[in-house]
């Protein structure tokens, strides 16, 4: 699979998310990275669905919403109505994970589960034929701007887990050059990407945020010689 970059919006400049997302999208963004939180599951309150259905109308890639609540279920639907294209749940967040992205996938999105730190890649292994991708975090959700967490056996055992199902991979949480070629070589490909794309950019400086993309892609490339 081709590297994909996804920024997260939750570095984006809250005042202006419609140019912000048309910039990383024209600064080489493969996929937009929404993440939402509900201030219980973790610790922060972000996106909810009327949000997520503003995004939609931006976003000419890939919607990529990743779930950070509980419960879980209760918000499938809306989030399919606000328009998401990939809909994330951590495992952590219920006690019915495989119903949970069964109801996903009902509801027309792609499927994707997610893994905290401290939770073992066999939490996911009866699941692995209902998902679309595994987001690996690498930091503790519910803030931007964490330093990484290695993860990269638990990436390199999901690898393994996978076979030849055609998986993401997803790693979200500290990723920049420096630590993008250690999880692309363990087996990654798509890399959520946050202050590492918008640090010193903006809506009037975007080659900024493209600069910033390309370094990643770069880095991860040289591992992988892979062409996105």
């Amino acid at each position: 699979m081709s590297i994909k970059i996804a920024p997260s919006i939750l570095s984006a400049d809250f005042a202006d998310f419609g140019r912000e997302i048309r910039a990383i999208e024209d600064q080489g963004a493969d996929w937009v990275h929404v993440d939402v939180m509900d201030g219980h599951f973790v610790p922060n309150l972000t996106f909810g669905p009327p949000a997520v259905k503003a995004f939609r109308p931006h976003v000419k890639t890939v919607m990529d919403v990743h779930l950070m609540i509980a419960p879980v279920d209760p918000f499938i639907e809306a989030y399919a109505v606000a328009g998401a294209d990939i809909l994330t749940a951590h495992v952590e967040a219920g006690p019915h994970i495989h119903r949970t992205l069964q109801a996903i996938r009902g509801a027309g999105m792609k499927a994707g589960v997610a893994l905290n730190p401290g939770t073992p890649a066999e939490a996911v292994a009866h699941v692995l034929d209902l998902v679309d991708l595994v987001c690996v975090m690498t930091v503790n959700p519910g803030f931007g701007g964490q330093s990484f967490i290695d993860m990269t056996g638990k990436v390199r055992q999901l690898r393994t887990m996978l076979g030849d199902r055609p998986v993401h991979i997803e790693i979200d949480g500290g990723v920049d050059p420096s630590t993008a070629p250690k999880v692309v070589a363990a087996g990654a490909d798509v890399l959520v990407a946050g202050s590492a794309v918008f640090k010193g950019g903006s809506v009037a400086e975007p080659e900024v945020y493209g600069r910033n993309i390309a370094a990643i892609r770069s880095a991860a490339e040289g591992i992988t010689g892979t062409v996105a």
